[in-house]
């Protein structure tokens, strides 16, 4: 059964869509995807990352690999992927959906983010798969050399690499790794899959297995949203709709998609975050996507937004979605059959995703600003290797244990906008001030990601939607820098940030490395400050001590 879509746009906006359907079928784009022609969107090395468009077909064939990893995946108690971005969102969203318990992801270099991880299991009966498609990026090495040390603490070094698995591309340094410490299985990807859109090869489908995901089933029902999307005619295309309605939508200046979910499946949006931020946000214009804002009263929203709810047959319906379509916003409903039919939506967003690309005339394939945060926070890690501490950096302003740190030009403009004395309180009003029409804020969090943090960031970015009624945006450092961190370096200068660090109450060693775990993620919240600004971002980053907790408290309360 095919998942349903249907959609509510305003006049103006319709009357766009169906002229792009006819410009989309006279040029013959549907055929010209299939056939992996680049000129469909820049012309540059689009083709070489069109892989994902058969690997559902491919991966059917060779089917018992996923069967035996099941019953192999049984002989453990728990089972932890070590991975971030593409490589960690799409398990993430089938251990949450499907109730996985014993599956858990690392995607963090918090030490209180490791700390608590490995609380949580039995390292001698847990197997741990190592994703990373290029083999070099950094967190998935740091990760598995910090567990791989812990297991041969415990079993002995000869036995430690029967408890890991690889899942990397063909040559990559990780297979070499692999290889040296035989691993108990190596898993190839497709060179020619992007990360964010591995969902459906071995990145996302090994890991499924794991959790007793049918998957020969998964692909055989995602197969039925692949033949549809074949259809030459884009009315009748569910990815071509999806996606033509994106692109217009963002050409005409809704460049924010707030995605709302049924409870069952509400971690799909995470997956979408990454999907939809890292393929459009470049070139200095983007979707930014929208997830876990609570819905607002129709009033409280301006002309900058599209709306996507997607939920499970027979959820509740949300009223306030039916609201939003009375008041003549844009509106796009998804009712998925089933959850085994998730594989329908990965590929219908996907396909969506390159057809927005299209209309916006950008690669969406490449993610040219995640890699200059790599680069920056790279410099400050071979810093840090060299004399054991960073450059030096002076707050501009500092307060009960707080420190405010911004660039010149960024710290000008919030003296300018300062109403009253100089203090914490009169500071963060300053910066929110900044927020104009059609601004979007966006909360970065260095600190672990836990039930407590998520609910004081959540506060935080309200009270900021209940003050600005502009879009928010919320993320946890550094998983976000894989995801929707394209956008709002590479994206469109309409942002307002919010970057939080904090010290760490206690530090873990990278084994085998002169950094720590602490130094590693300050490196990477450092970079990724810098980029902003080198991208004249208007950006604030509040520094707390090593008590989160009071810290983010003491935040909420004073915004």
């Amino acid at each position: 059964m095919l998942n349903q879509l249907t959609y509510s746009l305003p006049e103006e906006l319709e009357t766009a869509v169906q002229s792009k359907f006819d410009e989309w079928q006279k040029e013959n784009k549907t055929l010209r995807v299939w056939a992996k022609d680049a000129s469909v969107w820049s012309g540059e090395d689009d083709s070489k990352w069109l892989g994902w468009l058969d690997v559902v077909e491919r991966e059917s064939k060779d089917s018992d690999k996923y069967r035996d990893f099941a019953e192999d995946a049984k002989d453990f108690s728990d089972i932890v992927l070590l991975g971030m971005g593409g490589s960690s969102l799409g398990p993430e969203v089938f251990s949450i959906t499907f109730g996985a318990r014993n599956f858990h992801i690392l995607d963090s270099t918090v030490p209180a983010q490791i700390k608590t991880l490995e609380s949580r299991i039995d390292l001698p009966k847990t197997l741990f798969i190592v994703a990373s498609k290029s083999g070099s990026t950094l967190e998935p090495n740091v990760f598995k050399q910090y567990f791989y040390e812990r297991v041969s603490e415990t079993v002995g070094r000869e036995n430690a690499g029967k408890q890991f698995v690889a899942i990397t591309d063909p040559n990559s340094k990780m297979q070499q790794v692999a290889e040296r410490d035989n691993f108990r299985k190596i898993f190839f990807g497709d060179p020619e899959i992007g990360g964010r859109f591995s969902v459906l090869s071995v990145f996302g489908m090994i890991p499924a297995a794991a959790m007793g995901i049918d998957v020969a089933d998964f692909f055989e029902r995602t197969s039925e949203m692949i033949a549809a999307c074949r259809n030459e005619n884009p009315a009748e295309n569910p990815g071509a709709i999806l996606g033509t309605i994106l692109g217009v939508c963002q050409t005409s200046g809704r460049d924010k998609l707030t995605i709302f979910t049924s409870e069952e499946i509400h971690d799909v949006g995470a997956w979408l975050e990454q999907l939809i931020a890292e393929s459009t946000g470049k070139s200095d214009i983007s979707i930014v996507p929208v997830d876990r804002e609570t819905i607002q009263s129709p009033e409280n929203y301006g002309d900058d937004r599209i709306f996507a709810f997607l939920k499970l047959k027979d959820s509740a319906e949300n009223e306030s979605v039916a609201e939003l379509e009375k008041s003549g916003q844009p509106v796009v409903r998804i009712e998925i059959a089933d959850v085994m039919n998730l594989g329908q939506e990965f590929f219908r967003w996907e396909y969506a995703t390159a057809v927005a690309g299209s209309i916006m005339q950008i690669n969406p394939f490449n993610q040219p600003d995640v890699e200059a945060a790599k680069i920056e926070a790279k410099k400050l890690t071979e810093e840090y290797e060299k004399t054991g501490e960073f450059p030096a950096e002076q707050p501009f302003f500092e307060s009960d244990g707080i420190k405010l740190f911004t660039d010149e030009k960024n710290a000008a403009e919030l003296n300018e906008h300062l109403d009253g004395e100089k203090s914490l309180a009169n500071y963060l009003q300053a910066h929110f001030n900044r927020i104009e029409k059609d601004d979007y804020f966006a909360l970065l969090a260095y600190v672990e990601m836990n039930a407590e943090n998520e609910t004081l960031a959540q506060r935080i970015r309200h009270s900021v939607l209940s003050a600005k009624k502009s879009a928010t945006c919320l993320g946890f450092g550094p998983r976000f820098l894989h995801s929707t961190g394209q956008a709002y370096k590479g994206g469109a200068n309409n942002g307002v940030f919010l970057q939080i660090t904090s010290d760490d109450a206690a530090d873990l060693a990278v084994p085998d490395q002169k950094y720590t775990f602490g130094a590693v993620k300050a490196a990477q919240a450092r970079g990724d400050f810098q980029v902003l600004l080198d991208r004249e971002r208007r950006a604030l980053r509040v520094h707390l001590g090593a008590d989160v907790k009071a810290g983010l408290e003491k935040l909420a309360s004073l915004i």
